[in-house]
């Protein structure tokens, strides 16, 4: 994973799709689903995936966010102490979406982004992830399988000229990680 804009677009360099799952939320009586807030965990894990997307070398060169409360305030945390952020976008249709809507959005990427951050929401990050993922490192698969818990992150790597080029089973799914706050 690389700093922002050092991501190849091409020239044989991989291209990462990183997909992080929204910290966890709460349950408050009445509010709608698309306006729940994060829970207390949720605060906690959030900047702590932040780091680890940082330690890893993982700051993408693109965010694609849910247009959700939850999303928007996981994305916050993520970047807060990145300096610049990445550029970032809401897109409602990420709210809700399954695998196969989920991979149009991301054909939709500019050619230039070597690595994109997918912000979202389950069982559709997780289908992606699958849906994408002809080899993984390790038992990496199975436990995307078993679970894509809340704040859980998996990097997708794929050699590719753009990414409308990114197929089904093309992908290596190089880790699956879950970061917890203190």
């Amino acid at each position: 994973m690389t700093a922002p804009g050092t991501g190849s677009p091409n020239g044989g360099a991989p291209r990462r799709l990183v997909v992080l799952r929204h910290a966890k939320s709460a349950w408050p009586h009445g509010v709608p689903d698309h306006e729940r807030p994060l829970a207390p965990r949720g605060l906690r894990d959030a900047p702590a995936a932040g780091r680890a997307l940082d330690e890893a070398g993982c700051r993408p060169d693109l965010a694609l966010c849910s247009t959700a409360v939850r999303v928007g305030r996981t994305w916050e945390l993520v970047h807060a102490r990145w300096d610049p952020p990445p550029p970032v976008r809401f897109d409602p249709r990420l709210y809700g979406a399954d695998a196969a809507a989920l991979l149009d959005i991301v054909h939709e990427t500019p050619d230039e982004v070597g690595t994109l951050l997918l912000v979202g929401h389950n069982p559709g990050l997780a289908e992606l992830v699958l849906h994408l993922a002809g080899e993984a490192a390790g038992d990496t698969l199975d436990q995307v399988r078993l679970k894509f818990p809340t704040s859980a992150v998996a990097v997708l790597t794929w050699h590719g000229p753009h990414w409308r080029a990114l197929t089904p089973g093309a992908a290596l799914l190089t880790s699956m990680t879950v970061p917890r706050g203190a």
